[in-house]
């Protein structure tokens, strides 16, 4: 007989798009999905680039479906929606991966704050803020059409603690998790309280955007950053991609149907240590 608790955590034949699916996160997302048996719609602005990262599974027409979408024009992330339910005729869930940061953005001894360009900071809290509230306008409409769905937001660890070097991004997760909540509350009383809205904020992964900040391109040994982490959290590493999944098919899931507008970190306990 089947266990009536492993049916709540059960995403099977659920169709869950993903922004942003093919990088070092969202791809381990992405495959853990379509191993729980979910459809999976990736929705990227270079669509070789997830089409190469997926290449190697099997019969990907079946429950993967990559679509070229700029998160942060409405008219792209509209017709990702209507290609979507074209070819699985249906969305259930919606995560918002696409982020990051950008170089001329980031200070450093050759760059103070004081000569960061605007529009480097522009394009930072554009992809991801409005790369994410864009997905959010055109999915959550379809959702309140259909009276429930899911939203899962990624934000980040620098959210709940600014990082040094990284204002742009800081503060454009910063206002992804504000958001969250936000639009949480505005769905759950506007249109449906079955539309639930979370987000996770990772702790510190080892990413292709950070991989050379946290350790020595050369020598593979940690940075006075990456040490710096460490110290700072309790688990004394970074985390694996895999660790994110768990909590994903938790909000994704029946599991955790009275959760809502929470941002769950992901962290190895870095936000609950103090550094004493």
């Amino acid at each position: 007989m089947e266990n009536k608790s492993s049916r709540l955590f059960d995403i099977n034949g659920k169709t869950i798009v993903i922004t942003g699916g093919s990088g070092v996160l969202g791809s381990s997302i992405t495959r853990a999905l379509l191993r729980a048996g979910a459809q999976v719609a990736v929705l990227n602005l270079h669509r070789e680039h997830a089409q190469a990262v997926f290449k190697s599974r099997p019969h990907p027409g079946e429950n993967l479906f990559i679509h070229t979408t700029d998160v942060t024009e409405p008219v792209s992330v509209g017709n990702a929606l209507e290609a979507v339910l074209n070819k699985f005729g249906k969305v259930d869930a919606l995560i918002n991966g696409a982020g990051g940061n950008h170089p001329k953005s980031t200070t450093s001894r050759d760059l103070p704050f004081f000569d960061i360009p605007v529009e480097a900071f522009k394009i930072v809290m554009e992809l991801n803020l409005l790369g994410t509230v864009v997905p959010c306008q055109i999915f959550a409409r379809h959702f309140a059409e259909k009276g429930g769905g899911s939203i899962l937001n990624i934000s980040s660890m620098s959210a709940f603690r600014p990082l040094t070097r990284i204002p742009a991004y800081s503060a454009g997760k910063a206002a992804v998790s504000n958001f969250t909540q936000w639009l949480a509350v505005h769905l759950a009383q506007e249109y449906s309280p079955k539309i639930r809205v979370n987000a996770i904020a990772p702790g510190f992964f080892l990413t292709n955007q950070n991989r050379f900040l946290l350790t020595d391109e050369k020598t593979g040994e940690l940075t006075t950053r990456g040490q710096a982490i460490i110290d700072h959290t309790p688990m004394a590493r970074f985390g694996s991609p895999d660790e994110l999944v768990g909590t994903v098919l938790w909000l994704l899931s029946d599991a955790s149907a009275f959760v809502h507008g929470c941002v769950i970190p992901i962290d190895g306990g870095f936000s609950a240590f103090s550094g004493v």
